[in-house]
């Protein structure tokens, strides 16, 4: 189980990479919806973080619980970006399989417990 725990920080660690490279062109109009994106992406890895390390395990839980509602609105910001014609179609699949890993890390990590 410790692999599958750094193994989630390595994916939220690609997805922060991939943010910052890949919305270089936002519009200025819309950098709010920039700043919310990895504003959340940066939430998500200190979550993982405080998951790992914390002992308590109701509150690993309801820290994982929170840290997957983070990625849903991320997602949902990307999908908006999306909707909003900032970002192409590839770069939101992109994101999206990005965003499976660190969701499908989560939801098994969570039902470890």
């Amino acid at each position: 189980m410790k692999t599958e725990k750094f193994k989630i920080i390595q994916f939220i660690r690609e997805l922060i990479l991939m943010i910052d490279k890949e919305m270089d062109n936002f519009p200025k109009k819309d950098i709010e919806l920039k700043n919310r994106i990895r504003i959340n992406s940066y939430d998500i890895l200190e979550m993982a973080y405080e998951a790992n390390s914390v002992l308590d395990i109701e509150y690993k839980k309801l820290t994982l619980q929170k840290m997957i509602a983070k990625i849903k609105i991320v997602d949902f910001l990307l999908n908006l970006s999306y909707d909003k014609q900032i970002i192409n179609i590839k770069k939101y699949y992109k994101f999206g399989d990005k965003m499976d890993d660190i969701i499908k890390y989560a939801t098994g990590w969570l039902k470890s417990f």
